[in-house]
């Protein structure tokens, strides 16, 4: 016997054609649905469009402010190097600075009155003494003649010729100036010593190469600490510890840690490091234990979170095959977790690079001029050297903290892109 087929069905079990929702038929409450779903989805790109706006202002405003602090103006000099002034005297007793002084007084022999001769001395940087004792040094040949120069100019010449605000400079300087500009005689060249120099009370004459040094040795420090023990920390509790009030408690903590001002940490770290187990101040060593309890929470969390994204069935195969608890955990989850691990330790060190706070506390804002060798010689921190330069009075600084924010946030966008990287080069789907 065979099935009736469809179209033999009777007519009576057919639903009736006005039974049937007319789904075409756009109704006053499906049209407001869908205005309130274009509208929120405007409010989105709105919001994104005016963040992004910010962003763009707060960065152009900087790169604005700190684009002439990339370039350094110089003078040429021509420096009579008599040798009754050199020969017989070791290089760090021949006074360059009168040297220099002869060279521009020879340069403006109408210039008579002391008054008026202090200001021409003040247009070339006291860093010219050290440019001249250099090329004496490597060419002793030219003592009892003259060398032709380039040396670095004062921070009011430096504004005046770059941005023409005279500042400081009253007509005398300026008419100097132009008469040095109209012979060739000045010129604007890429400023290497922002990023050789340590700092100096001269503005032209600062870097950030003591700071970006200390930094550096303070994030190492920091990484190789908290990044090992946080990582550990987090598969202990998600994946040994026993489920109750303990574990629940030490959870509970670490998020509220997560969640604490830095300067508690900052001054955690003056209370133990300092005053009680008795480590020097001011030492990339200290500096990287206070940012290793601060960024510690963050690492938890973010490796707990990873290893939670892995699937049971990993850890299911793996135990069903004979494997234990520990290879499991260290040859199956941990590697495929370690991606998620990763980001979250560069997300947590990018935070440590931008704080201040923690660092003022343990003496990390005293004025360091020589870059550190080591973990254990005095250094300062790019946010510090930051909040120096800020603080201080001459124009010139200015332009040297808007390069040095804009150097710390190249450094923060490196470490967020090497995030990015290493989640999507190692990440797997499961």
């Amino acid at each position: 016997m065979t099935e009736p087929s469809p179209d033999s069905a009777p007519a009576e079990r057919a639903l009736p054609q006005a039974a049937l929702p007319d789904f075409t038929s756009r109704s006053p409450a499906l049209r407001r649905r869908h205005a309130a779903e274009a509208r929120f989805r405007w409010y989105g790109r709105g919001a994104i469009l005016l963040a992004l706006g910010f962003l763009v202002a707060m960065l152009g405003s900087i790169g604005w402010l700190g684009a002439g602090a990339f370039r350094a103006t110089e003078i040429r000099l021509e420096v009579a190097l008599p040798a009754e002034a050199i020969d017989g005297l070791d290089a760090n007793d021949v006074d360059y600075g009168k040297l220099i002084k002869s060279a521009l007084k020879a340069r403006f022999p109408e210039v008579k009155k002391r008054k008026d001769k202090r200001k021409l001395y003040g247009l070339v940087s006291h860093g010219g003494e050290a440019v001249l004792r250099d090329a004496v040094q490597a060419d002793p040949g030219a003592v009892g003649g003259a060398l032709t120069l380039w040396l670095p100019a004062s921070d009011e010449v430096d504004l005046f010729v770059k941005h023409g605000a005279p500042g400081r400079l009253k007509d005398k300087e300026q008419g100097w100036v132009g008469a040095l500009r109209d012979a060739g005689d000045v010129r604007v060249v890429f400023n290497r010593g922002f990023f050789l120099n340590g700092d100096s009370r001269e503005p032209e004459l600062a870097g950030i190469a003591s700071a970006f040094v200390g930094t550096a040795m303070t994030l190492l420090v920091c990484f190789a600490l908290s990044f090992p023990v946080g990582i550990l920390a987090a598969i202990y509790l998600e994946e040994f510890a026993k489920k109750g009030r303990w574990s629940d408690f030490i959870e509970v903590n670490i998020n509220n840690l997560a969640a604490v001002p830095s300067i508690v940490f900052g001054l955690l770290g003056l209370a133990v490091f300092l005053g009680l187990i008795g480590l020097p101040r001011s030492s990339p060593r200290v500096g990287g234990l206070v940012l290793a309890l601060m960024t510690l929470p963050t690492i938890i969390i973010a490796s707990r979170a990873a290893l939670r994204a892995v699937p049971p069935m990993i850890r299911e195969a793996a135990l069903g095959i004979g494997a234990t608890r520990v290879q499991t955990v260290f040859h199956h989850v941990a590697p495929l977790a370690l991606p998620g691990m990763l980001t979250g330790a560069i997300v947590g060190m990018a935070r440590a690079l931008g704080e201040t706070a923690p660092l003022l506390m343990i003496g990390m804002v005293a004025f360091i001029v020589d870059i550190p060798g080591s973990i254990l010689e005095p250094a300062t921190a790019l946010p510090v050297q930051i909040f120096l330069w800020a603080d201080s009075p001459e124009r010139a600084f200015l332009e040297k903290t808007s390069a040095a924010i804009i150097v710390l946030v190249a450094f923060l966008v490196v470490m967020n892109l090497a995030a990015i990287v290493l989640r999507v080069k190692f990440g797997r789907r499961f």
